[in-house]
């Protein structure tokens, strides 16, 4: 099922699919499902072997080392799903489906489309590039639909709009409580005190 190639394991789609089976099983939209799913199969092998944080400083334990990114992702849909149940959120059946989908892919590129050895400062923009180029993926989608997607995986970050390097601001911030969401989500699933349990 795995094939070995340049050092780095190519992961095919059952492979994919299955990884994310359970964040997949909460979205109930079958349109929004079918994108997710076709999102999946479009990120770079990386993304499925690499820790959350490349420096080890911001993630908890659970989200380092093989498989940190994955595990990342996972915990902050569980978060999500558990501040759905938060009556003052009050998000449509389709948002919360959106928004599970925008985090499957918010950390997708995290490296880039080369796999640089470090987080890129802009990878929410590149994810973002990367899925609103594949036309086949945006038929899935309305304009409206995709637009939300696409505004909640690019302004993940919060108020962290910075370049590591250079302190310049290179992200954009959150514009509505769409993306606030998204990048809340994101955010607790760094924290260090939080841990997750994956069973």
């Amino acid at each position: 099922k795995i094939k070995k190639e340049n050092k780095m394991t190519t992961y095919l789609n059952e492979q994919r699919l299955k990884t994310f089976e359970k964040e997949l099983d909460l979205i109930l939209n079958p349109r929004i499902r079918k994108f997710a799913e076709e999102a999946i199969k479009t990120f770079p092998d990386y993304f499925f072997e690499i820790g959350a944080s490349s420096t080890a400083k911001y993630h908890p334990a659970y989200a380092l080392g093989f498989g940190g990114l994955v595990r990342h992702t996972q915990a902050a849909i569980k978060i999500a799903a558990e501040l759905f149940k938060i009556e003052s959120y009050n998000f449509t059946d389709d948002e919360k489906d959106l928004i599970i989908a925008a985090l499957i892919c918010h950390d997708a590129w995290k490296h880039g489309t080369d796999f640089a050895k470090f987080t890129v400062d802009t990878h929410p923009i590149i994810a973002g590039n990367q899925l609103a180029k594949n036309e086949d993926l945006k038929k899935l989608l309305s304009e409206k639909e995709f637009e939300f997607l696409i505004g909640c995986v690019e302004h993940h970050m919060g108020a962290f709009v910075q370049s590591y390097k250079t302190g310049e601001e290179v992200l954009e911030r959150p514009r509505n409580k769409y993306e606030d969401f998204v990048h809340l989500a994101d955010y607790l699933a760094s924290r260090k005190f939080l841990e997750v349990k994956f069973v």
